[in-house]
């Protein structure tokens, strides 16, 4: 692993970090953020997962949750959203597939499937190398996102029960299989076959009885994504049948640009800490 920066913030450490990946076949670069702590001491990791066209400095310059993870003493982990490189197959015309848009699936479809492995990055390989080298405790995780990287959050939480303490998004893609940027996305990367999609799916794998122990989900009314490619009605009803506990807030008048992420940010990371021991 090599460091690319180190920078003191809010009594803590901001590094940004690269490593070449045996999930990507790529390097990869991340952002992590560690308050300030004891020798040998272990301190819960809290996983930002970024939405469409973002690498990990979108959060770390626009999100504003520093000065709360050092209060809460908490770690935030934000990898990149998709493999990078000339190697790399890209659609560049299209903002929402490709590079910046790997939807944090496993692309079985060619020429996607080498590469695009972030299902696998984020769940397996970078966990482990954020467990070697940071002083995280990976007892006590929580996952978060937005958007895409909303999707993500919850996705991988409902497919890995117990390891999660808390999950949280802002505007997710909460129904992939049924909006646009999911069945571009998930068509294209795992084939025509919906019924491979159903994993990547939030309000379907609930719907299969997949479970959280509870939910916080913020999102803006005044996002013009919210009825096109959102679908939060859906989540809240798949949660309600399915009898998650799920606080689900409806901001007026906030859109889905980081100043809506970085106005509650301080919130989500205060509830995950209440979860994690933070």
């Amino acid at each position: 692993m090599e460091t690319l920066s180190e920078t003191r913030s809010h009594g803590g450490t901001q590094g940004v970090y690269r490593h070449a990946s045996n999930a990507t076949w790529t390097d990869m670069t991340f952002a992590v953020f560690v308050p300030d702590h004891a020798p040998g001491e272990r301190l819960p990791v809290l996983w930002y997962l970024s939405g469409l066209t973002c690498t990990h400095a979108n959060v770390m310059e626009k999100g504003e949750y520093r000065a709360a993870c050092a209060a809460h003493r908490v770690i935030l982990v934000a990898p990149d959203t998709s493999p990078r490189g000339d190697d790399v197959p890209d659609a560049p015309e299209e903002y929402d597939f490709g590079k910046g848009a790997g939807f944090y699936v496993d692309a079985t479809e060619e020429p996607w499937a080498k590469h695009y492995r972030m299902r696998s990055y984020i769940e397996a390989e970078l966990p482990a190398l954020v467990g070697e080298h940071f002083p995280a405790d990976m007892a006590r995780q929580g996952i978060t996102g937005h958007s895409m990287g909303g999707h993500g959050a919850l996705t991988i939480a409902l497919r890995n029960p117990g390891r999660f303490r808390s999950v949280s998004a802002f505007a997710p893609i909460c129904a992939p299989s049924q909006v646009p940027w999911g069945e571009k996305a998930l068509g294209r990367y795992l084939g025509e076959d919906r019924a491979a999609w159903a994993e990547y799916d939030a309000v379907a794998l609930i719907e299969a009885g997949a479970r959280l122990p509870e939910l916080l989900v913020d999102q803006g009314s005044a996002d013009n994504f919210l009825e096109g490619q959102l679908r939060t009605p859906l989540l809240e009803a798949a949660c309600t049948a399915a009898g998650i506990p799920a606080t689900i807030r409806m901001q007026e008048g906030y859109d889905h640009s980081y100043f809506f992420i970085s106005t509650f940010m301080a919130d989500h990371i205060a509830w995950h800490a209440a979860r994690m021991g933070g």
